[in-house]
């Protein structure tokens, strides 16, 4: 769609949204407040005039204050955990329903699924979003489904080897599990029968997608999404790898510095604040990710004319201030990678005995590389600290630790541990 086609429908859905949530309590005292309704949308930019959202807000209007259709029209309802608080509750109608299936089959598409393939989904199911998402995504697009949900990595790889699957979605630290796996029995990953995987849930490096391609020998696609907003869909991947592609006919994406909430410059980093245009059960405006990315606007070489958004770099609420040095795991991770060796298995701690913050990195190392002798292990040491000093911009002490020694995970893998909390 031409882009003035594509922001005047948005500009109609905008709209459309105001009307429909004026009548939600946290929507409509703003709104009256502000004397705001669809009078005062005139452009795009007066979505400027519209209150943030926040996961705070969720939890004040605990369970589904949010929700904007009667209750007896819901579908399905989501959550999260509730790891860091409250736990949050997302609802579905039945045509947000269609809509996630349908935005989840377009990346699919664009990354490469037929038809005729076989998808194994090794996401959790249940409260999660993301199992269910890609579940019926793959089944919009016509392929089959294998849901293989969440753990007993022996039994994915056994499923793997029985119904050969093309496909494989699940986190990108969960591929590499798997990757482990097999070599553990005996398998080489790149004989198992994947060729693509659909990879999401957590932030991942440019670097941790070669790996995952090497060990496994597929082509390797990032898709982004949250459940507040509608879970995996928000933006994926083409066949060109530049950048995620946002579905902006469902969303209104804009970028801003975490702290001036103004709107940073094209192609710099900031959060991802993002309005959902057509959920009904409990449609999200200007919803702060606290998600770290860049937006871009020139043409794909894929043809399509939607805005792209690289991969999430890290979160503000994860980002780590050392000694004034503002950090994120994903740089720590881009460094561990450039050394020959290292392996994307590390864990991060971070402590405070004195005055000042001391980091250590636990670095898993590959099997060949591990060795007894003292000068090697301190040269590879010196080597990594160097890089993430490149990287990162902070002095680390790196600890190398034996293949397989730090936890794998499931889900989303746990990669800080930050005893200045304990601390205090």
């Amino acid at each position: 769609m031409p882009r003035a086609e594509l922001e005047a429908l948005q500009l109609e859905r905008l709209r459309s949204l105001v009307e429909r949530v004026a009548h939600v309590p946290f929507h409509r005292d703003h709104f009256a407040h502000h004397e705001i309704g669809t009078h005062s949308i005139r452009s795009l930019a007066d979505i400027r005039r519209l209150p943030f959202t926040t996961k705070n807000d969720m939890r004040r209007h605990h369970p589904l204050g949010l929700l904007a259709v009667p209750r007896k029209d819901l579908a399905r309802i989501h959550g999260s955990s509730g790891t860091t608080g409250k736990p949050t509750f997302v609802a579905y109608t039945a045509r947000d329903l269609d809509i996630w299936s349908e935005l989840c089959a377009r990346f699919l598409v664009a990354g490469g699924l037929k038809p005729e393939h076989t998808v194994q989904v090794a996401f959790g199911y249940g409260l999660f979003t993301g199992g269910f998402g890609l579940h019926y995504g793959i089944e919009k697009v016509g392929a089959a489904v294998i849901p293989a949900a969440a753990g007993n990595t022996r039994r994915q790889i056994e499923i793997m080897r029985a119904l050969d699957p093309e496909g494989l979605i699940c986190t990108p630290s969960y591929a590499l599990t798997i990757a482990d796996a097999a070599r553990d029995l005996g398998i080489d990953p790149r004989s198992l029968p994947i060729r693509l995987g659909h990879f999401g849930g957590e932030p991942w490096s440019e670097d941790m997608r070669r790996e995952i391609e090497e060990e496994l020998d597929i082509s390797a696609f990032n898709n982004y999404g949250l459940s507040e907003i509608i879970g995996p869909g928000v933006s994926g991947e083409c066949s060109a790898r530049d950048g995620m592609h946002i579905q902006e006919d469902h969303f209104l994406v804009e970028c801003l510095d975490p702290e001036t909430l103004e709107p940073v410059p094209e192609g710099e980093p900031g959060e991802l604040v993002i309005t959902s245009l057509t959920r009904e059960a409990m449609p999200m405006i200007r919803y702060r990710t606290r998600d770290i990315a860049r937006l871009y606007r020139e043409p794909c070489s894929c043809g399509r004319t939607t805005m792209r958004m690289s991969r999430v770099t890290g979160r503000t609420d994860d980002m780590l201030i050392i000694r004034g040095v503002n950090v994120f795991p994903s740089q720590i991770e881009e460094a561990l990678l450039r050394v020959e060796g290292t392996t994307p298995h590390y864990l991060i701690e971070v402590s405070r005995p004195g005055t000042l913050d001391e980091v250590h990195v636990k670095v898993e190392i590959h099997p060949e590389i591990f060795s007894d002798r003292m000068d090697r292990m301190q040269s590879l040491c010196e080597r990594i600290s160097r890089e993430i000093h490149t990287v990162a911009g902070i002095r680390a002490h790196v600890d190398l630790v034996e293949p397989r020694s730090i936890e794998r995970f499931v889900g989303k893998a746990k990669r800080v541990l930050d005893k200045r909390n304990i601390q205090n």
